[in-house]
């Protein structure tokens, strides 16, 4: 289809100031070809790979490397909108009113897009959440469409939209399904998507052209040439364009987060938050999903790959996004980051609990059997009192924490849970009663070694008192014991509360 423009207001311009554009336009708006004659005053061109966007009646044309150009008052060209100097260029919006009216056949989806009405079992859903994503959305569903063309098969859109702009309406205008989850969250209107999906392969991406779905076919190809249930899009695999990720989350929060997580749930991965992901309907399904912020994104690789899924990457492009930001750096980055540590209890209580008792109780061992270790240039080392009371502290930390550790396990179901061979057999076996015969031993040990201590004091007629690490080792042991009958009580009540 041509379509013909001339400048907003319609009038002819005179001599150099005059501008002409023509440019083909596919049925969806997707600019295809482009010939234009710029006034000699603006030494500018057209970035032929920008789709002109519509807004009411008129098209608005990207155009890279020219000038600021401002509306002129006096009878200028009455052309400009606006600028912004990003990466050291000039970008500038270029308005223009269409002067050739839009034909019945430019309404005219592709044969490929299914909509809700339809019987047919789609192979693809492409899920996208909006939140007023009215200047983006239109070129994303656009790129969707030729991607769904280019493969070759049956696809719905589903645009999960709790708006307040034309978003809905844009996406409506290219065939998308627009349902609206009855509560805000990231996460949270993908899973009230996923419940209405009907395709075999589910994709994610979001709608403010941060990402090419122009490179859907590699994404999709991939997954349905190998054996993988999530193939996802690196970006850090392969390029982000100036301007599109600020450098915090570039160079700390995603690589600090994707390395957390890679060592956390052994995912093996280069971008963990990435948006842009297509997996199969089954893995889908197998996949628990309960978050309903930007943890989102964790959620779903800490799920798969606790799960034993085959997670594949494929390089893509990130671009500057369309619209404002609603990514908050340092909220969601702490959200990403407490729901992994909470989701592997081993990490967050089991090893630091371990570490914390084993070096208390060899602190107390040295101190109650006063070693002392001679440096050479530094003189001997001994181990007394003070060490006693540090190695006591940090053994019963070390219980404590560690203790956590399985009460977290038992109560809420971690994604990772921990594979150590004591918490697995605590976790399985601890009873009620057993805690309380190895509680009661230890006090009983701790209680007598207490006995001794006393007595033997009565015995040399209150003369002198044994060394306190003495006092300090029976008091510890009698301390684990309370904290071991007082931990079996509450694993018993939390195991109860669950049935």
């Amino acid at each position: 289809m041509i379509r013909d423009a001339t400048d907003d207001g319609g009038r002819e311009l005179p001599g150099d100031q005059q501008e002409v554009h023509r440019f083909v336009i596919s049925a969806r708006g997707r600019l295809l070809a482009t010939q234009q004659r710029w006034p000699t005053s603006l030494s500018s061109r057209t970035d032929a790979t920008t789709s002109p966007r519509r807004f009411d009646d008129q098209y608005w044309l990207r155009v890279v490397g020219g000038p600021t150009i401002q509306r002129d008052a006096g009878g200028g060209p009455a052309v400009a909108v606006s600028a912004d100097e990003q990466n050291g260029y000039t970008r500038n919006w270029i308005c223009i009113r269409t002067t050739v009216q839009t034909s019945q056949t430019a309404a005219t989806s592709s044969a490929n897009l299914l909509d809700a009405a339809s019987d047919e079992t789609p192979t693809m859903s492409v899920v996208l959440p909006t939140l007023n994503e009215e200047t983006g959305v239109a070129a994303c569903l656009d790129a969707i469409i030729d991607a769904i063309d280019e493969i070759g098969c049956t696809a719905e859109i589903i645009v999960s939209d709790s708006s307040t702009d034309r978003t809905p309406e844009i996406a409506r205008e290219y065939g998308a399904i627009v349902v609206s989850p009855d509560r805000r969250g990231y996460g949270y209107a993908y899973r009230y998507a996923f419940e209405r999906a009907r395709g075999e392969y589910i994709v994610m991406g979001d709608a403010d052209t941060t990402y090419d779905f122009g490179e859907l076919p590699k994404l999709f190809g991939a997954i349905r040439e190998t054996e993988a249930d999530l193939v996802l899009g690196s970006r850090f695999a392969g390029e982000i364009r100036d301007g599109a990720m600020p450098w915090l989350h570039k160079h700390v929060g995603n690589p600090a987060l994707t390395a957390f997580l890679n060592r956390f749930y052994d995912a093996d991965i280069s971008d963990a938050h990435t948006g842009f992901r297509v997996l199969r309907r089954e893995a889908l399904d197998a996949l628990t999903l309960r978050t309903d912020g930007m943890e989102f994104a964790s959620e779903m690789i800490m799920e798969a790959s606790a799960r034993g899924l085959h997670i594949e990457e494929v390089p893509i492009t990130y671009h500057p996004r369309e619209g404002d930001a609603t990514l908050d750096t340092w909220h969601d980055g702490w959200k990403h980051l407490r729901f992994m540590l909470l989701n592997a209890p081993g990490y967050l209580f089991t090893i630091p609990g371990a570490v914390s008792l084993v070096a208390g109780a060899v602190l107390m061992l040295l101190a109650f059997f006063d070693v002392t270790v001679n440096l050479n240039g530094m003189g001997p080392i001994w181990f007394g009192i003070r060490t006693m009371v540090a190695g006591s502290l940090l053994t019963i930390v070390g219980f404590q924490i560690a203790s956590l550790g399985v009460f977290a396990t038992i109560a809420s179901e971690p994604i990772r849970r921990p594979t150590d061979r004591v918490t697995t057999w605590l976790v399985e076996h601890l009873r009620l009663e057993t805690g309380i015969a190895v509680g009661g031993l230890m006090m009983a040990v701790g209680g007598s070694f207490a006995a001794s201590i006393v007595l033997a004091w009565l015995r040399d007629g209150y003369a002198s008192l044994p060394p306190m690490t003495r006092d300090i080792l029976a008091f510890t042991c009698i301390v684990l014991g309370i904290q071991t009958v007082f931990a079996a009580f509450f694993v018993t009540a939390v195991r109860r509360n669950r049935r």
